[in-house]
């Protein structure tokens, strides 16, 4: 695609002898088509002078052509800039062209056409450069020329060149980056700022997903960077897009283009500064292990799930309250403090520690617990603030880190599974205590102990804010710029809601070991609402044909344990397929290998980052320095050269020299200590041991091995099918069977031990017509199954074919498509996928629930769960329900009348008999109650084994106790004593 577009605009440059005025007019055309389209009722007429004043008056190069194109595949986001200036003049004279490029973005290629002429760039390993006084520059990003200072989220490329007399100069940018799900959506953002009005200006952005794109939305131009956080949450949307803003979609792909003219764009501003074109979207997921994307020997793992419980979590904030955040800082400051109060949950306990000369702890010695009256005594403290004296950032850290650190060792209340955090907010560097950098973080990593996580905030430009990203990186937490004039009361508020929700802890993503040889970083300590997990790999050599997936986490007091297979050919197959039907162009090509680049190069700035030895640094800085230039990344790491023209005297050009970029980022050429790694905050630790921290993109020895599925040991006690109920008797060596003729939206009793164990299962019947021929009018089968737990607290799991809903303390909705198992030390849950559920209580009782359903299904099938008891060890012998009151009862097999001898087993075909009589009908001895049988056999296991019976005719009249209406009971959570009171009838 750049060679395509380097023919064209050579082809455009070779032909453009026009002269200066024939370009005027030219101009004042466009000008005056753009004013025939324009609202006479909204546009005054002088508009039209006042355009074409403003760009016959300008000195300075004219950009006839500026467009900004970006093409979104799965999260990854190519763009594509292009500026088009002539110069009207006869003599020569400077065009500056400078673009906000995203900071967590690396460009990837920068190529200039002047006067016909093609100056390329060359991305170079950077030459290592004598240090810097420690007076210039330290952690602080440079200042910027252009009238407008960009935030910690954008970095500022920028390129002056000379334009020879009645010449153009088109610069072509092209940048990457993997956008990050924050509170729910993506968001992506490009610059509009060409600084002039533009005859030709237009922004288009493509969206490819292989999920549908559930949310959609363009927001107003945002005019300034300090709004960047000031609208989180999602609106409406389409009322407020900017004007001549145009949106096509389906379920999977959308494209949007901004082309406004020159009337439109003085509306918005007339000195080209249009803001900011912001796009957020979101897609539907699949409740399970993630979507992974397969293509050209590499993939994707997106992992974002949904509807689980909050953690708890314990959070000391750390506020900077020296002399010098005096004013609107510390007044948006407890603003936003304010507002974080409210949000707290009554599982959450919390502190505050205040520092300048001295520190001021709210309640020292311990976490307070959330109730109203601590947080009006709270906010009391806060409103109570003022700033003064200096900053003493090392005792703060070792104040907040006690606090925590002695609740978690000491408490008998401390949650043993909540998450714990710091959030440390300054403004400035070091000024009391101790001062140098080395020292301070040493010094908070011994405090930490690694049992939480460290965010820190920095407001405005005299932070070190080296000193506070390396402080986050090395215990597992983020950092968070704040421009000086920003509004910190939303950015402190936006910050606090990415972190606020942690859902899961300890994510652990494992592949098989055979099929994959790199993959990025694959253990988090947290998972948090809104976000998503992603972890790329490079696939071995060798054809695997398949991927086993294993993600095992943490949630509250559960363990979860999600295991998939993948079939690598069927998934790279549809990846091939999405892009060729959205025709998503060139950059499609690569996207995964490209993205899993862009994520191992990240992986070994933070590896380097945070590295205690020269050895491990060096091992770092090669790793990623490589990547970079393997892809052609801008990064810290490396350089950008291009050639620049050289004017003479006489106005042509000379042959070109080479010299580095320059921009006017630091971060964007800053030493690997300063890069901002940015991304979204996935990690917050717990409170016990953690594996070791692992390099970036390592091989992949410790993956997972591809296990066959478990095979599950069933009992014949059981109630599957129609229903049909199979009820084995181990010391008598005899197994029962009869059907129960239910009515749809019946719920049936299956099993009751309520008083004793707290057990009880109810099954929900739903019908369905009987198929041709059959005897019966419909049949009935197991929509839901819900096991009821009261002991030692209540909680519930419900079974259907689709889903399982856990729910006791907190509540978790699993999808039956994906292997998963959650444990807690009474409960465990373990999913197969597609095939059936283990619920095991308290390590003595098990029940397994088998998974029927079909892919199409014939009129009178319906999908349905077959009910097992697997252990009863732990159910007492005062158990009831339709199974149930059968578990520790025996039986034998006699004749109906006549001198017989008792007989047991289900080979027996006679009884012994004296006499010459004909053989008599066979009858059950239950419970003193004799019932006729029969000689019968049943399929079990979904068909895959045979057994042969006794079965009970009428309903199991006369072989259970009471009558089958004495089974049926008001709704599934309904936990009643068995209505006659006792085991016996």
């Amino acid at each position: 695609m750049l060679f395509l577009a380097l023919a064209l605009c050579l082809s455009q440059a070779a032909n453009s002898a026009l002269s200066e005025d024939a370009e005027v007019a030219e101009m004042v055309q466009l000008e005056d088509y753009a004013l025939s389209k324009a609202d006479i009722a909204t546009v005054p007429r002088r508009v039209a002078r006042q355009v074409k004043t403003l760009l016959t008056k300008e000195t300075k190069p004219h950009i006839q052509e500026y467009s900004v194109q970006t093409t979104i595949i799965s999260r990854y986001a190519f763009t594509a800039v292009s500026c088009t200036m002539f110069n009207r003049h006869s003599a020569a004279t400077q065009g500056v062209f400078q673009f906000q490029v995203p900071a967590a973005a690396y460009v990837s290629n920068f190529t200039m056409i002047v006067g016909g002429r093609v100056f390329p760039s060359q991305i170079k390993a950077k030459e290592k450069k004598v240090k810097k006084d420690k007076g210039e520059n330290n952690g602080k990003p440079k200042s910027k020329e252009s009238t407008e200072v960009s935030d910690g989220e954008m970095e500022l490329f920028r390129m002056a060149v000379t334009i020879p007399g009645r010449n153009r100069a088109i610069f072509l940018l092209t940048y990457e980056e993997l956008l990050q799900r924050r509170l729910g959506y993506y968001e992506h953002v490009t610059s509009i700022r060409p600084m002039q009005l533009v005859s030709k200006l237009s922004v288009g952005v493509t969206i490819v997903e292989h999920s549908h794109i559930k949310y959609l939305e363009v927001l107003p131009l945002r005019n300034s960077r300090t709004s960047t956080s000031s609208s989180s949450s999602k609106t409406d949307g389409k009322e407020s897009m900017p004007v001549s803003t145009v949106i096509r979609q389906n379920k999977t792909f959308c494209k949007i283009t901004f082309t406004p003219n020159i009337v439109q764009q003085v509306k918005i501003a007339n000195n080209g500064m249009l803001g900011d074109f912001v796009v957020r979207y979101d897609v539907d997921r699949e409740i399970g292990i993630g979507d992974i994307q397969v293509l050209d020997g590499h993939f994707v793992h997106y992992f974002a799930p949904k509807d689980l419980p909050v953690v708890p979590k314990n959070v000391v904030f750390v506020i900077d309250t020296s002399a010098s955040m005096v004013g609107t800082k510390i007044r948006q400051t407890k603003e936003a403090l304010f507002t974080i109060l409210r949000d707290l949950r009554p599982s959450d306990r919390f502190n505050f520690v205040t520092f300048s000369n001295r520190i001021r702890v709210w309640q020292p010695g311990q976490l307070v617990p959330v109730t109203p009256n601590s947080v009006r005594d709270a906010k009391k403290f806060i409103y109570m603030i003022s700033p003064t004296g200096g900053t003493d950032i090392n005792n703060a850290i070792q104040t907040g880190s006690s606090l925590l650190r002695d609740y978690l060792s000491t408490s008998a209340e401390s949650n043993h599974n909540s998450v714990s955090l710091i959030i440390f907010l300054t403004d400035g560097r070091p000024t009391v205590g101790e001062l140098q950098t080395p020292s301070i973080l040493g010094n908070t990593k011994t405090a930490v102990q690694e049992k939480f996580c460290i965010f820190t905030i920095g407001m405005g430009n005299d932070v070190d804010y080296r000193l506070l990203e390396r402080m986050a990186l090395e215990n597992c937490g983020t950092m968070r710029r704040i421009p000086e004039e920003a509004d910190a009361s939303a950015m402190l508020k936006g910050f606090y809601d990415e972190i606020g929700t942690p859902l899961l802890s300890d994510i652990r993503v494992d592949y098989s070991e055979d099929a994959v040889e790199y993959v990025t970083q694959h253990f988090f300590p947290n998972y948090f609402n809104g976000s998503e997990i992603v972890v790329a790999g490079k696939l071995a050599n060798h054809n695997s044909d398949s991927l086993h997936i294993q993600v095992t986490a943490s949630n509250s007091d559960r363990s979860l344990r999600l295991e998939k297979d993948v079939l690598l050919t069927q998934r790279e197959q549809e990846t091939k397929q999405r892009l060729a039907e959205a025709e998503a162009g060139p950059d499609s090509d690569g996207y995964v290998e490209r993205l899993w680049g862009f994520l191992s190069v990240k992986d070994g700035l933070k590896g380097r980052l945070r590295s205690q030895t020269s050895s491990e640094r060096e091992k770092f800085t090669q790793q990623a320095a490589n990547l970079s230039l393997e892809y052609n990344f801008l990064t810290p790491l490396t350089q950008m050269v291009v050639e620049t023209p050289q004017v003479l005297s006489a106005g042509t050009l000379a042959e070109p020299t080479e010299a580095p970029m320059a921009t006017d980022s630091e971060a964007a050429n800053q030493l690997p200590d300063q890069e901002s790694t940015g991304g979204i905050p996935q990690s917050l630790h717990r409170k016990k041991e953690q594996p070791a921290r692992r390099p970036a993109a390592s091989m992949a020895k410790n993956g997972v091995k591809n296990t066959a599925k478990k095979s599950v040991t069933l009992s014949k006690t059981s109630a599957d099918g129609d229903p049909h109920f199979v009820v084995d008797f181990p010391l008598s060596k005899l197994t029962v069977c009869f059907n129960i003729n239910g009515q749809a939206g019946d719920v049936l009793r299956l099993v009751t031990d309520h008083k004793q164990s707290g057990v009880t299962v109810n099954g929900k019947l739903i019908g369905a017509p009987a198929p041709a021929g059959s005897h019966k009018q419909q049949r009935t089968y197991f929509s839901s199954i819900i096991v009821v737990v009261d002991k030692p607290r209540r909680s519930y799991i419900e079974v259907t074919p689709r889903k399982v809903i856990l729910d006791g303390r907190d509540r978790m909705i699993l999808p039956c498509s994906s292997s998963i198992s959650v444990e807690s030390e009474s409960l465990g849950v373990a999913i197969v996928a597609n095939a059936n559920v283990t619920v095991t209580i308290q390590k003595t009782i098990r029940f397994i629930i088998l998974l029927h359903t079909y892919k199409n299904p014939a009129p009178y099938q319906r999908d349905h769960l077959g009910f097992y008891i697997a252990n009863s060890q732990g159910l007492s012998n005062s158990t009831h329900g339709l199974l149930g009151q059968f578990l520790f009862e025996e039986v034998g097999l006699t004749q109906l009348s006549g001198n017989i001898t008792a007989a047991k087993g289900n080979d027996t075909q006679e009884a012994s008999i004296t006499g010459n009589l004909e053989p008599r009908p066979l009858a059950l001895k239950v419970k003193e109650r004799t019932i006729a049988v029969v000689k019968k056999s049943r399929r079990i296991y979904s068909g895959s084994q045979i057994v042969d019976c006794w079965f009970a005719r009428n309903n199991a009249a006369k072989l259970i106790d009471g009558q089958y209406q004495d089974y049926v009971v008001s709704h599934l959570f309904d936990t009643g004593d068995w209505p006659h009171g006792t085991n016996t009838h």
